[in-house]
């Protein structure tokens, strides 16, 4: 039923500016016009994504948004030079650059956290 539907997420944060400043300036991401005054950026093969204000933001205790990359070591340093701090969770082992690296261990993909200004947890894996 829903199968053709052009579906995309959205995710709140507590402050639309910081995040602006984050999602463009850091992660260097181009927004596109927004009717609603909401953040959107649009991806390779139609992927969409909305971030939206809300006042009484609780940031998601999971993934929200995830970015596949060829290279991601060279993108967790990128993003480490850029003031990122990539998470480190109890549990999981990650190397010294905070890289899961299931790859090699036939466990996924090799997989890093971050978060947003908001506490929305986004991550970079490996293709």
């Amino acid at each position: 039923m829903l199968s053709a539907s052009p579906a995309f997420s959205g995710f709140s944060v507590d402050d639309l500016e910081a995040a602006r400043g984050f999602y463009v300036d850091v992660l260097g991401l181009d927004p596109v016009d927004n009717p609603m005054g909401m953040l959107e950026f649009q991806f390779l093969h139609g992927g969409r994504v909305i971030i939206y204000p809300k006042p009484n933001h609780q940031p998601a205790t999971f993934t929200v948004l995830n970015f596949p990359v060829d290279d991601i070591d060279a993108t967790v340093d990128g993003l480490s030079a850029r003031g990122v701090a990539i998470e480190r969770y109890e549990g999981i082992e990650q190397d010294g650059k905070g890289i899961s690296r299931g790859k090699a261990a036939g466990m996924g993909p090799d997989i890093a956290w971050f978060t947003d200004p908001a506490g929305n947890i986004l991550s970079v894996l490996s293709t």
